[in-house]
């Protein structure tokens, strides 16, 4: 049997919560799930651009129930103003997608004075996931860390990339990347670990869209202008070609977000192609992302990264 959004249940009465709707998983993922009855709570940094989202979304569905919150998750002071505006608006979050991000940006600094991609990718989501625990254990809520198959460009994680200083080895925009993504998986495996052993209800479960066409190939490669910009745009045509549609993206997202018969812990991404593209299903994952004590070590550091214990 293969899954489509057909498949989806019905989400009447559940809240759900997606980051980065501005761009194209995420804002197909947020359409889905109000599609299927969800009440929306979406995040994105730019006001503006989170304003023409909100309304593509209800040209599609004039019924849905949709509050905005602005999240910069670059910035752990933001972070932390805008989960405890979620904590104190509504009294429930049955789904959490950690889907915003950005993608092989030339090396610059996150507000906190971490590396932007760790900072962004993985650290901010660790907070909020962290800041809106509260919230998330008393729903019983489905969490997705979106990772990513450039995880698999990651030989292992240097731990002090999760500090100021970063590690000593030259940057390389590509591996940082894919570290980030390294640590989406890692922490979304090692959260449902914590919450099988704390016996909660919480369930997560990660997943990535494989090669899908977005904006992000061309945004984060162009950050900087000039010859960033050229090759971004150049990515970004053949990600065109190559690629599955944004639509198609979301489906991996959708699928473990929603899917009854998932119990935590796997991972969802295509199931045909290597993972590049096609129907969703549960796929296998590089042996770095298996390795519960470097997920361990990972939860440590960042914890000791952000200030913040995330007690599960």
């Amino acid at each position: 049997m293969t899954w489509s959004t057909d498949d989806i249940p019905d989400l009447t009465g559940k809240r759900a919560a997606v980051t980065g709707v501005t761009g194209g998983l995420g804002h197909e993922t947020a359409l889905e799930l109000a599609r299927h009855g969800a009440e929306l709570v979406v995040t994105a940094r730019n006001a503006a651009k989170a304003d023409d989202s909100v309304q593509r979304l209800r040209a599609e569905v004039p019924e849905a129930t949709i509050d905005v919150v602005s999240l910069d998750l670059a910035d752990l002071s933001d972070v932390q103003r805008a989960a405890e505006e979620v904590v104190e608006r509504f009294d429930r979050l049955d789904i959490l997608v950690n889907n915003a991000g950005i993608m092989a940006t030339p090396r610059a600094k996150t507000a906190d004075g971490f590396e932007l991609q760790i900072g962004t990718n993985h650290l901010g989501h660790f907070a909020w996931t962290a800041r809106l625990w509260p919230l998330l254990k008393a729903s019983d809520a489905r969490v997705v860390p979106v990772a990513s198959l450039a995880h698999t460009w990651a030989r292992g994680f240097d731990l002090r990339t999760l500090t100021r200083e970063g590690p000593s080895r030259r940057y390389k925009r590509w591996t940082s990347y894919g570290e980030s993504k390294l640590a989406n998986l890692s922490f979304g495996l090692e959260l449902n670990r914590r919450v099988r052993e704390s016996g909660l209800g919480v369930q997560s479960v990660p997943a990535h869209p494989g090669y899908a066409w977005t904006t992000l190939q061309k945004t984060g490669i162009s950050h900087g202008g000039g010859v960033n910009a050229v090759t971004g745009a150049a990515f970004h045509q053949v990600s065109r070609i190559l690629g599955q549609s944004a639509a198609m993206g979301a489906w991996p997202l959708l699928m473990a977000a929603t899917d009854p018969a998932l119990t935590g812990g796997e991972y969802v991404g295509p199931a045909s192609f290597g993972q590049y593209r096609g129907r969703p299903g549960t796929v296998g994952m590089s042996r770095w992302a298996r390795d519960e004590e470097l997920a361990d070590a990972i939860w440590a550091a960042s914890e000791q990264a952000t200030g913040l214990t995330f007690d599960v």
